[in-house]
Protein backbone atom coordinates (compact mmCIF):
# COMPACT_ATOMS: atom_id res chain seq x y z
CA UNK A 1 0.00 0.00 0.00
CA UNK A 2 1.50 3.57 -1.08
CA UNK A 3 1.09 5.98 1.92
CA UNK A 4 1.00 9.60 0.06
CA UNK A 5 3.65 12.39 1.29
CA UNK A 6 1.26 14.26 2.50
CA UNK A 7 -0.55 12.01 4.71
CA UNK A 8 2.78 11.30 6.64
CA UNK A 9 3.25 14.71 6.67
CA UNK A 10 -0.45 15.05 8.52
CA UNK A 11 0.53 12.24 10.73
CA UNK A 12 3.56 13.91 11.93
CA UNK A 13 1.86 17.58 12.71
CA UNK A 14 -1.09 15.61 15.00
CA UNK A 15 1.49 13.66 17.06
CA UNK A 16 3.11 17.10 17.35
CA UNK A 17 0.27 18.93 18.90
CA UNK A 18 0.09 17.58 22.32
CA UNK A 19 3.60 18.57 22.65
CA UNK A 20 2.98 22.19 21.32
CA UNK A 21 -0.27 22.52 23.11
CA UNK A 22 1.30 21.74 26.46
CA UNK A 23 1.21 25.24 28.41
CA UNK A 24 3.99 26.43 30.21
CA UNK A 25 4.19 27.14 33.97
CA UNK A 26 2.81 29.39 35.24
CA UNK A 27 -0.05 29.25 33.11
CA UNK A 28 -2.20 30.99 35.56
CA UNK A 29 -2.40 33.85 38.81
CA UNK A 30 -0.69 32.02 41.60
CA UNK A 31 -1.94 32.41 45.08
CA UNK A 32 0.94 33.26 47.67
CA UNK A 33 -0.83 32.38 50.87
CA UNK A 34 0.02 34.45 54.24
CA UNK A 35 -0.97 32.22 56.58
CA UNK A 36 -1.47 35.39 59.03
CA UNK A 37 -3.84 38.38 59.30
CA UNK A 38 -2.56 41.68 56.93
CA UNK A 39 -0.65 43.70 58.58
CA UNK A 40 2.06 41.61 60.45
CA UNK A 41 5.58 40.91 59.07
CA UNK A 42 4.75 38.16 57.23
CA UNK A 43 2.13 39.87 55.20
CA UNK A 44 4.57 42.93 54.48
CA UNK A 45 6.77 40.84 53.11
CA UNK A 46 4.80 38.59 50.89
CA UNK A 47 3.03 42.22 49.12
CA UNK A 48 6.74 43.50 48.35
CA UNK A 49 7.78 39.79 46.85
CA UNK A 50 4.80 39.32 44.79
CA UNK A 51 4.65 42.04 42.31
CA UNK A 52 8.49 41.09 41.46
CA UNK A 53 7.27 37.68 41.09
CA UNK A 54 4.78 38.58 39.06
CA UNK A 55 6.67 40.60 36.71
CA UNK A 56 9.47 37.71 36.37
CA UNK A 57 6.70 34.77 36.26
CA UNK A 58 4.29 36.93 33.51
CA UNK A 59 1.25 36.04 35.85
CA UNK A 60 -0.51 37.39 38.54
CA UNK A 61 0.28 36.49 42.35
CA UNK A 62 -2.33 37.46 44.35
CA UNK A 63 -1.22 37.15 48.46
CA UNK A 64 -4.36 35.38 50.46
CA UNK A 65 -4.53 35.97 54.05
CA UNK A 66 -5.47 32.57 55.83
CA UNK A 67 -4.73 32.92 59.68
CA UNK A 68 -5.39 30.68 62.25
CA UNK A 69 -3.79 28.52 64.84
CA UNK A 70 0.05 29.88 64.80
CA UNK A 71 -0.63 29.77 60.95
CA UNK A 72 -1.48 25.81 61.34
CA UNK A 73 -4.52 26.75 58.80
CA UNK A 74 -2.91 28.22 56.07
CA UNK A 75 0.21 25.84 55.95
CA UNK A 76 -2.13 22.91 55.86
CA UNK A 77 -4.00 24.82 52.97
CA UNK A 78 -0.93 25.17 51.23
CA UNK A 79 0.09 21.45 52.10
CA UNK A 80 -2.82 19.90 50.03
CA UNK A 81 -2.96 22.07 47.23
CA UNK A 82 -3.13 20.05 44.09
CA UNK A 83 -3.42 22.87 41.42
CA UNK A 84 0.37 23.64 40.94
CA UNK A 85 -0.25 26.87 41.51
CA UNK A 86 -0.53 27.77 45.31
CA UNK A 87 2.54 29.11 47.55
CA UNK A 88 3.18 29.83 51.14
CA UNK A 89 5.37 32.43 52.58
CA UNK A 90 6.32 30.30 55.57
CA UNK A 91 7.77 31.51 58.69
CA UNK A 92 10.36 30.49 61.73
CA UNK A 93 6.89 29.42 63.92
CA UNK A 94 5.01 27.34 60.71
CA UNK A 95 8.45 25.31 60.02
CA UNK A 96 10.40 24.82 62.89
CA UNK A 97 8.51 25.92 66.58
CA UNK A 98 5.25 24.70 65.71
CA UNK A 99 5.82 20.87 65.32
CA UNK A 100 7.37 21.11 69.40
CA UNK A 101 4.47 23.24 70.19
CA UNK A 102 1.52 21.40 69.07
CA UNK A 103 0.81 17.75 70.36
CA UNK A 104 -0.47 17.27 66.61
CA UNK A 105 0.59 19.52 63.40
CA UNK A 106 -2.68 19.36 60.06
CA UNK A 107 0.38 18.99 57.72
CA UNK A 108 4.25 18.05 57.80
CA UNK A 109 6.54 20.68 57.75
CA UNK A 110 9.04 18.66 55.91
CA UNK A 111 7.41 15.93 54.02
CA UNK A 112 4.43 18.31 53.18
CA UNK A 113 7.29 21.04 51.29
CA UNK A 114 9.44 21.73 49.04
CA UNK A 115 11.49 24.61 50.11
CA UNK A 116 12.49 27.51 47.40
CA UNK A 117 14.05 30.32 48.88
CA UNK A 118 14.81 32.25 52.69
CA UNK A 119 12.87 35.56 51.73
CA UNK A 120 14.55 37.53 54.86
CA UNK A 121 15.26 37.45 57.97
CA UNK A 122 14.45 40.01 61.10
CA UNK A 123 15.01 40.40 64.45
CA UNK A 124 11.93 40.99 67.00
CA UNK A 125 11.82 43.98 69.14
CA UNK A 126 10.64 44.37 72.47
CA UNK A 127 7.83 47.19 72.74
CA UNK A 128 5.62 48.22 75.24
CA UNK A 129 2.44 50.91 75.80
CA UNK A 130 4.30 53.90 76.65
CA UNK A 131 1.60 54.93 78.91
CA UNK A 132 1.13 51.20 80.51
CA UNK A 133 4.95 51.43 80.75
CA UNK A 134 5.48 54.97 82.28
CA UNK A 135 2.44 53.80 85.04
CA UNK A 136 4.88 51.17 85.69
CA UNK A 137 8.06 52.85 85.93
CA UNK A 138 9.55 50.82 83.22
CA UNK A 139 12.15 52.57 81.03
CA UNK A 140 14.34 49.60 80.07
CA UNK A 141 15.01 46.14 80.02
CA UNK A 142 16.13 45.34 83.81
CA UNK A 143 13.08 47.93 84.82
CA UNK A 144 10.64 45.33 82.95
CA UNK A 145 12.30 42.68 84.53
CA UNK A 146 11.76 43.95 87.99
CA UNK A 147 8.25 44.82 87.51
CA UNK A 148 7.31 41.12 85.94
CA UNK A 149 9.30 39.42 88.82
CA UNK A 150 7.43 41.87 91.82
CA UNK A 151 3.88 41.60 89.51
CA UNK A 152 3.22 37.93 88.83
CA UNK A 153 0.82 38.03 86.18
CA UNK A 154 -0.03 41.95 86.05
CA UNK A 155 1.72 42.37 82.93
CA UNK A 156 -0.21 41.19 79.13
CA UNK A 157 2.40 40.06 76.76
CA UNK A 158 0.58 39.99 73.55
CA UNK A 159 1.58 37.70 70.47
CA UNK A 160 0.42 37.15 67.28
CA UNK A 161 -0.34 33.64 67.25
CA UNK A 162 0.90 30.45 69.57
CA UNK A 163 4.13 28.90 67.89
CA UNK A 164 5.16 31.76 66.33
CA UNK A 165 8.62 33.48 66.94
CA UNK A 166 6.82 36.33 68.67
CA UNK A 167 5.07 34.26 71.01
CA UNK A 168 8.44 32.13 71.89
CA UNK A 169 10.58 34.97 72.38
CA UNK A 170 8.14 36.10 75.02
CA UNK A 171 8.19 32.89 76.77
CA UNK A 172 12.15 32.50 76.44
CA UNK A 173 12.59 36.08 78.36
CA UNK A 174 10.26 34.49 81.00
CA UNK A 175 11.78 31.80 81.48
CA UNK A 176 15.75 33.38 82.01
CA UNK A 177 14.44 36.26 84.16
CA UNK A 178 12.10 33.52 86.42
CA UNK A 179 8.82 35.72 85.86
CA UNK A 180 5.64 35.15 84.60
CA UNK A 181 3.06 37.64 82.29
CA UNK A 182 -0.03 36.84 80.96
CA UNK A 183 0.14 35.54 77.50
CA UNK A 184 -2.59 36.60 75.10
CA UNK A 185 -2.15 35.31 71.56
CA UNK A 186 -3.87 36.72 68.55
CA UNK A 187 -4.82 36.24 64.65
CA UNK A 188 -1.67 37.96 63.71
CA UNK A 189 0.31 40.89 64.49
CA UNK A 190 -1.91 43.68 63.12
CA UNK A 191 -4.85 43.28 65.31
CA UNK A 192 -2.01 42.75 68.07
CA UNK A 193 -0.08 46.04 67.92
CA UNK A 194 -3.70 47.49 67.60
CA UNK A 195 -4.47 46.34 70.99
CA UNK A 196 -1.05 47.10 72.12
CA UNK A 197 -1.38 50.50 70.99
CA UNK A 198 -4.79 50.84 72.70
CA UNK A 199 -3.34 50.27 75.54
CA UNK A 200 -5.02 46.98 76.10
CA UNK A 201 -1.92 45.36 76.01
CA UNK A 202 1.21 45.90 77.81
CA UNK A 203 4.29 45.00 75.83
CA UNK A 204 4.80 42.30 72.82
CA UNK A 205 8.19 41.12 71.08
CA UNK A 206 7.10 42.19 67.46
CA UNK A 207 8.93 41.53 64.34
CA UNK A 208 10.34 44.78 64.03
CA UNK A 209 9.19 45.82 60.30
CA UNK A 210 5.67 45.99 61.83
CA UNK A 211 6.67 47.91 64.72
CA UNK A 212 9.11 50.03 63.13
CA UNK A 213 6.70 52.56 61.97
CA UNK A 214 4.82 52.64 65.06
CA UNK A 215 8.12 52.94 66.95
CA UNK A 216 9.41 55.78 64.38
CA UNK A 217 5.88 57.28 64.91
CA UNK A 218 5.97 57.43 68.86
CA UNK A 219 3.04 54.83 69.77
CA UNK A 220 5.08 52.33 70.93
CA UNK A 221 8.13 52.19 73.83
CA UNK A 222 11.01 50.18 71.92
CA UNK A 223 13.16 48.63 74.92
CA UNK A 224 15.68 46.07 72.85
CA UNK A 225 15.86 43.74 70.04
CA UNK A 226 15.77 40.34 70.38
CA UNK A 227 19.02 39.86 67.83
CA UNK A 228 22.50 38.86 68.99
CA UNK A 229 23.76 41.54 67.26
CA UNK A 230 21.94 45.13 67.10
CA UNK A 231 19.59 46.26 64.11
CA UNK A 232 20.93 48.75 61.46
CA UNK A 233 17.65 49.77 61.03
CA UNK A 234 17.54 51.30 65.12
CA UNK A 235 21.03 50.93 65.45
CA UNK A 236 20.22 52.83 68.90
CA UNK A 237 18.39 50.03 69.98
CA UNK A 238 20.57 48.03 72.59
CA UNK A 239 19.91 44.05 72.71
CA UNK A 240 18.03 42.62 75.11
CA UNK A 241 21.70 40.34 75.89
CA UNK A 242 23.15 43.61 76.16
CA UNK A 243 20.43 45.75 78.23
CA UNK A 244 19.16 42.57 80.67
CA UNK A 245 21.13 42.21 83.18
CA UNK A 246 22.91 38.53 83.89
CA UNK A 247 19.95 36.46 83.49
CA UNK A 248 19.45 37.27 80.28
CA UNK A 249 23.14 36.53 79.23
CA UNK A 250 22.90 34.96 75.45
CA UNK A 251 19.01 35.23 75.13
CA UNK A 252 18.42 35.69 70.97
CA UNK A 253 14.91 35.39 69.61
CA UNK A 254 15.03 36.37 65.87
CA UNK A 255 12.43 35.00 63.13
CA UNK A 256 13.02 34.00 59.52
CA UNK A 257 10.47 33.94 56.34
CA UNK A 258 10.57 32.01 53.76
CA UNK A 259 8.57 30.80 50.13
CA UNK A 260 7.86 27.23 50.45
CA UNK A 261 6.10 25.04 47.66
CA UNK A 262 3.56 21.74 47.66
CA UNK A 263 5.85 18.38 48.05
CA UNK A 264 4.50 17.64 45.24
CA UNK A 265 5.42 20.57 43.00
CA UNK A 266 7.71 19.68 40.08
CA UNK A 267 11.30 19.82 40.85
CA UNK A 268 11.68 22.30 37.75
CA UNK A 269 9.05 24.69 38.74
CA UNK A 270 10.47 24.62 42.07
CA UNK A 271 14.02 26.02 40.60
CA UNK A 272 12.11 28.34 38.49
CA UNK A 273 10.99 30.09 41.51
CA UNK A 274 14.17 29.68 43.12
CA UNK A 275 15.86 31.39 40.60
CA UNK A 276 13.18 34.21 39.78
CA UNK A 277 12.73 34.59 43.85
CA UNK A 278 16.41 35.07 44.22
CA UNK A 279 16.90 37.38 41.61
CA UNK A 280 13.83 39.32 42.73
CA UNK A 281 15.26 39.60 46.33
CA UNK A 282 18.76 40.52 44.79
CA UNK A 283 17.98 43.65 43.35
CA UNK A 284 19.64 46.95 45.18
CA UNK A 285 15.80 48.32 45.38
CA UNK A 286 14.08 45.54 46.90
CA UNK A 287 17.06 44.76 49.30
CA UNK A 288 16.80 48.26 50.29
CA UNK A 289 13.15 48.51 50.94
CA UNK A 290 13.39 45.37 53.00
CA UNK A 291 16.25 47.03 55.03
CA UNK A 292 14.59 49.83 55.61
CA UNK A 293 11.95 47.79 57.20
CA UNK A 294 14.41 46.34 59.36
CA UNK A 295 14.81 42.95 57.55
CA UNK A 296 17.94 41.26 55.44
CA UNK A 297 17.10 39.94 52.53
CA UNK A 298 17.80 36.41 51.38
CA UNK A 299 17.73 34.73 48.08
CA UNK A 300 19.58 31.74 48.66
CA UNK A 301 18.98 28.65 47.42
CA UNK A 302 16.81 25.56 48.23
CA UNK A 303 19.30 23.52 49.42
CA UNK A 304 20.45 26.37 52.36
CA UNK A 305 16.97 27.17 53.23
CA UNK A 306 16.57 23.28 53.75
CA UNK A 307 19.43 23.11 55.65
CA UNK A 308 18.37 26.53 57.66
CA UNK A 309 14.65 24.80 58.39
CA UNK A 310 16.49 21.74 59.79
CA UNK A 311 18.69 23.91 62.20
CA UNK A 312 16.11 26.01 63.49
CA UNK A 313 13.76 23.02 63.95
CA UNK A 314 16.66 21.85 66.22
CA UNK A 315 17.02 24.94 68.18
CA UNK A 316 13.41 25.69 68.79
CA UNK A 317 12.71 22.36 70.02
CA UNK A 318 15.26 23.20 72.67
CA UNK A 319 13.92 26.25 73.45
CA UNK A 320 10.12 25.12 73.74
CA UNK A 321 11.44 22.45 76.04
CA UNK A 322 13.24 24.66 78.27
CA UNK A 323 11.01 27.18 78.53
CA UNK A 324 7.73 24.65 79.24
CA UNK A 325 5.76 27.00 76.69
CA UNK A 326 2.62 26.07 76.05
CA UNK A 327 -0.34 26.33 73.54
CA UNK A 328 -2.75 28.48 75.60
Amino acid sequence: MTVSRRHLLSLAGAAALPLQAQPTWPNRPLRLVVPFTPGGTTDLLARALAPELQQRLGQPVVVDNKSGAGGNLGSADVAKATDGHTLLMGTVGTHAINQALYPKLPYDPVKDFAPVTLVASVPNVLVLNPANAARYGIKTVQDLVRVARANPGKLNLASSGNGTSIHLAGELFKSMTGSFMLHFPYRGSGPALLDLIAGNMDLMFDNLPSALPQIKGGKLLALAVTSAQRSAALPELPTIAEAGGPSLKGYEASSWFGLLAPAHQPADQVARLQREAAAALNTPALRERLAGQGAVAGGGSSAEFAALIASETAKWARVVKTSGAKVD
